[in-house]
């Protein structure tokens, strides 16, 4: 009973061990990507307040004719921004979720193992005691 029990801790151990892992690499990767997301927003922000700026003080047919132009550019680089930080953002999510799979794919390849040990352990046992009778 004994032995139950210090194995069972032992997972519990390991189990917290890795939990704390892929929390730390979850929370790693939220970090980057809430960082990345809001300092766009804010470039994003003050590109179009510019522009609003500079639209409300136009006061004839030619000053409209100048923003036209310069309002496709923000446009424009508004979405290129938001593709090109989408893009960072699935990158990031993608390595991290690798990286979580690695060590996913470790536990398993450990537990296997320790598995295999145990069975064959179990298998020579019953050998002996079949080679005895």
């Amino acid at each position: 009973m004994y032995q139950f029990n210090e194995q069972f801790a032992a997972a519990s151990r390991q189990f917290a061990d890795t939990a704390a892992q892929i929390n730390r690499i979850a929370l790693e990767n939220a970090e980057a990507v809430f960082g990345l997301q809001l300092g766009a927003l804010q470039d994003r922000a003050q590109a179009t307040f510019a522009f609003f700026g500079e639209a409300a003080q136009a006061r004839d047919v030619e000053a409209f004719k100048t923003l036209l132009p310069k309002g496709v550019q923000v446009a424009r680089e508004n979405v290129e921004r938001a593709v090109a930080v989408g893009q960072d953002v699935y990158s990031r999510t993608l390595k991290a979720n690798e990286a979580i799979g690695q060590i996913a794919k470790a536990q398993i390849e450990t537990v296997a193992a320790k598995t295999q040990a145990t069975v064959e352990e179990a298998a020579d046992k019953v050998a002996k005691a079949t080679k005895a009778k």
